[in-house]
């Protein structure tokens, strides 16, 4: 089957959002199929042989994530819908949210179903105003219109979903952080196991799943498991939306087969790097992967083959450096983020996502010395896997890349007063200074 954009394609149309529109393109005749005719148990077979994996960055196989729910219980299941989109660099759940919102709304019916779930949270992200109002807006049409409640689309099946907004804190995207804040504690992760699945929000069963990831659901059912899985790699498959910001002429959102290669997302479809200058760097799943060199970005955009080359593909939040870039200012950007982000639980990412800021800091300050380099990697070595989630190795991922790929901008950087950009302001200044705190 050739492939067919199910998020964007009609993006740019007026009322795109509207509960008519979304009809006018065969909207909700999955879910009425899946309320009415499907059995869960086959409903989760089938979402396992499409081998759809997780879109918000593990990538972890949905079906298998729902067969992990206990059939025979007698608590409450909960769907929580993970909107809390906060990864430097990733903005395509928002994109789906304001241009496509029934799409997840569909999706949410169609995992509720296969798991027996009659509640559904959507967790987003505090700051997408815009998306809530949008998302509210196509609930209230759909509760109107039958699709939710007591007898979701006359199937005598009950369904409710609610919308939950974060408070801006990017932790709150770790799906055990987002169950505490949304219980109304502080969002801080925990020890897994119980994973979710057996012991989530409320102390119940939960499945936790990406808006992206929910919304292939229609898509799957429309055209089977089989058509599915042939879209892209059959280990990682389907349609993906991929962000595309930084140095290239036509950033933006661009839904392509899982697989496209890098050079073509960033040259064909961003319209290659601006302003006539070369590709230096590209970070190529969000801000928390490991970076790549120009000469490292002959890679297929899929799980497999960004792990093959020590990255990942993450939340496909493609962040594109071109040759002017210094890579101590762009480190230091990432760093002064995850440590304001850190939620402190942690001393190994509390201490250590501080001392990477600081350290960096004064290496584009001018006060940096030549052992920063090998401390650096050594403060990365320190928090890798050794903290209850994995923001320490959000931060230490690209800072250890960063250094070890880009030296020279860092040996610049010591050896002449500081980056670039810290020059700039301080044309005065002189370099090497000795305070080095």
């Amino acid at each position: 089957m050739a492939f067919r954009k199910i998020f964007t394609q009609h993006n740019n149309e007026k009322n795109c959002h509207t509960l008519a529109f979304y009809k006018k393109q065969g909207g909700y005749k999955q879910a009425r199929k899946a309320l009415k005719k499907w059995e869960p148990d086959d409903l989760i077979e089938e979402i396992k042989a499409s081998n759809l994996r997780g879109r918000g960055g593990a990538g972890f196989p949905t079906g298998v994530k729902w067969g992990f729910v206990p059939k025979n219980t007698k608590k409450t299941k909960y769907l929580v819908v993970n909107a809390d989109e906060s990864e430097p660099g990733t903005f395509k759940d928002r994109v789906i949210m304001e241009k496509n919102p029934h799409v997840l709304l569909e999706g949410i019916l169609i995992c509720c179903k296969a798991v027996g779930i009659q509640s559904a949270y959507i967790y987003i992200r505090g700051e997408f105003v815009f998306a809530t109002q949008r998302l509210q807006h196509a609930i209230d049409e759909a509760y109107k219109a039958g699709i939710f409640g007591d007898d979701c689309l006359g199937s005598g099946v009950k369904i409710d979903v609610t919308i939950h907004r974060g408070a801006g804190a990017y932790i709150c995207g770790e799906e055990t952080g987002m169950l505490t804040s949304l219980e109304g504690d502080r969002g801080q992760p925990k020890l897994k196991p119980p994973f979710p699945a057996v012991e989530g929000v409320f102390g119940c069963p939960t499945v936790v799943n990406n808006v992206e990831t929910l919304g292939n659901l229609p898509y799957i059912l429309e055209i089977g498991a089989t058509a599915y899985r042939a879209i892209g790699p059959a280990k990682s498959p389907g349609p993906k939306l991929f962000c595309v910001s930084g140095h290239v002429e036509n950033p933006g959102t661009f839904e392509l087969p899982m697989g496209v290669p890098l050079r073509t997302l960033i040259d064909k479809h961003a319209g290659g790097i601006w302003k006539g200058r070369k590709l230096k760097a590209v970070i190529p799943g969000g801000s928390s992967a490991h970076v790549l060199a120009a000469e490292e970005c002959d890679v297929a955009m899929d799980i497999e083959s960004l792990a093959a080359a020590g990255t990942m593909l993450g939340s496909a939040g493609v962040i594109v450096m071109d040759e002017t870039t210094c890579m101590v200012d762009a480190l230091l950007n990432v760093m002064r983020f995850y440590h304001h982000e850190s939620c402190g639980q942690c001393t190994p990412c509390r201490e250590g996502t501080g001392w990477l800021e600081k350290i960096v800091h004064r290496i584009a300050h001018g006060e940096g010395r030549m052992e920063d380099l090998d401390l650096i990697v050594d403060v990365c070595d320190r928090m890798v896997g050794k903290t209850i989630c994995a923001l320490a190795d959000a931060a230490a991922f690209p800072a250890e890349s960063i250094v070890i790929k880009f030296k020279d901008d860092f040996v610049d950087a010591i050896q002449n007063g500081g980056s670039p950009a810290w020059k700039r302001r301080h044309p005065t200044a002189v370099g090497g200074a000795a305070s080095h705190g």
